[in-house]
């Protein structure tokens, strides 16, 4: 697990972490690097440099780290522990609803990855070559999907579909690699 990510899944979520945040102005590479990494971790907004996290050792070390980054970058934080949050069925529905548009986005990209093997049969490309391009294209779907069911502390309902549109770019793969291997069998 990379620093930026958060390993949220295996912890019971016992309240949540907030970051109040502010970082200079310029260079504007700064605010995009710290929003990028809150993203990252699966955090959500509540509004402009307050971000939200079920807590977690994991996600507490994480926050720990950014904070000290933003120091770093001459910019101030601070990092709040919350047992009892008034707004608590809104902030989680937020962080479920991030965590559905991230499902849905895996599910946009089987899709794309559908198309592609399609291509592939079209064009009656059935080569090593690009079976292991495809492969790794699978990979990153994987490991993606692996990333957001980390952050899925509550069980977003978008994480079934992602599962399954996996599941069909998987068998998609082994059919397209079969055949591959069949094409390079009667080429010799």
């Amino acid at each position: 697990m990379r620093d930026s990510e958060v390993d949220t899944a295996s912890e019971p979520a016992r309240g949540w972490l907030l970051l109040i945040y502010r970082v200079p102005s310029e260079p504007t590479r700064l605010r995009a690097t710290v929003w990028r990494r809150i993203k990252s971790m699966g955090a959500i907004y509540l509004q402009n440099s307050a971000a939200a996290l079920p807590a977690s050792v994991s996600a507490e070390r994480a926050l720990r780290k950014l904070r000290s980054e933003i120091l770093d970058m001459a910019g101030s934080a601070v990092l709040l522990s919350c047992s009892v949050l008034a707004g608590e069925p809104e902030v989680k529905a937020a962080f479920q609803a991030a965590r559905d548009d991230e499902y849905e986005e895996i599910v946009d990209k089987c899709e794309d990855f559908l198309g592609q093997v399609d291509k592939e049969y079209v064009a009656s490309h059935f080569t090593y070559a690009e079976l292991e391009e495809n492969e790794v294209d699978l990979v990153k779907l994987r490991n993606w999907l692996a990333r957001v069911r980390q952050r899925d502390v509550f069980g977003a309902g978008g994480r079934a579909p992602a599962e399954a549109a996996l599941a069909t770019c998987e068998e998609k793969l082994e059919a397209y690699a079969a055949r591959v291997y069949a094409e390079e069998a009667e080429s010799r």
